[in-house]
């Protein structure tokens, strides 16, 4: 009888086990990859307040709120993204990011504009204002937030800014508007607790404040047509 090999003399070569691609290793080197191309423009904002950025972005100068600002952005970043977290100025808001809301508004050259739809590398060689810059260097408020703070105007104020730097762009252009003028003005802002009223009359006092530095009587109730505000109609209503 032939003479017949002990199978359990021969072995099977074995792969190192830190070779062997596994579904765990995978789906932990997909992972991995993907933390590796979001930090190549990671941003950190540091205590002094200057931005440091990676990945492919270009260092301009940006003149905000009086003062020229070095920050590295990218040709298809907002100026929303950019105030905010580049400059760590988030008195700017994101709210639908796409326009429509006006919680991001800011002066550009003294007109307001959706900062959300702005590309930063547009405003280059423009004078940019955020809710940050309207107060004065001693602290003093602008007569509109004056008069936000005094008629607590809104509810959980998150559209405040927005607000305001509409108005104030808006009153630098009409200073002496009627109530129906301001509302149809600053319509393209939007609250969501529904604030309109107490937000309306906040902003007159505040224009008649710009106008005097006086304190503002109150007007008593009064006719507005609330354009945009009211949906597709525009409705008049005792204020």
């Amino acid at each position: 009888m032939p003479d017949t090999e002990d199978p359990k003399a021969v072995q099977e070569p074995t792969e190192d086990p830190s070779k062997t691609i596994t579904r765990r290793r995978f789906i932990l080197g997909v992972i991995a990859g993907g933390a590796a191309v979001g930090a190549a423009s990671y941003h950190i904002l540091a205590p002094s307040g200057h931005g440091r950025s990676f990945g492919g972005e270009r260092l301009i100068s940006l003149n905000v709120n009086g003062k020229m600002r070095r920050v590295e952005v990218m040709k298809q970043e907002t100026l929303a993204w950019t105030l905010r977290y580049k400059l760590g100025l988030t008195g700017t808001k994101l709210g639908c990011d796409r326009a429509e809301c006006g919680s991001c508004t800011v002066l550009i050259d003294d007109v307001p504009y959706y900062s959300c739809s702005v590309l930063t590398n547009t405003v280059r060689g423009r004078k940019v204002t955020t809710i940050e810059g309207l107060a004065a260097d001693n602290g003093t408020l602008h007569p509109v937030q004056q008069a936000v703070l005094e008629a607590q105007g809104f509810q959980c104020a998150f559209c405040m800014p927005g607000f305001i730097m509409s108005t104030v762009g808006y009153l630098k252009a009409h200073p002496n508007p009627t109530r129906a003028e301001l509302a149809h003005g600053i319509s393209g802002n939007i609250c969501r607790c529904h604030d309109y009223m107490k937000i309306l009359d906040s902003m007159m006092l505040g224009a008649q404040k710009m106008r005097t530095g006086a304190p503002a009587d109150n007007p008593g109730p009064q006719k507005a047509t609330l354009a945009f505000w009211g949906g597709d109609r525009s409705t008049s209503v005792g204020l």
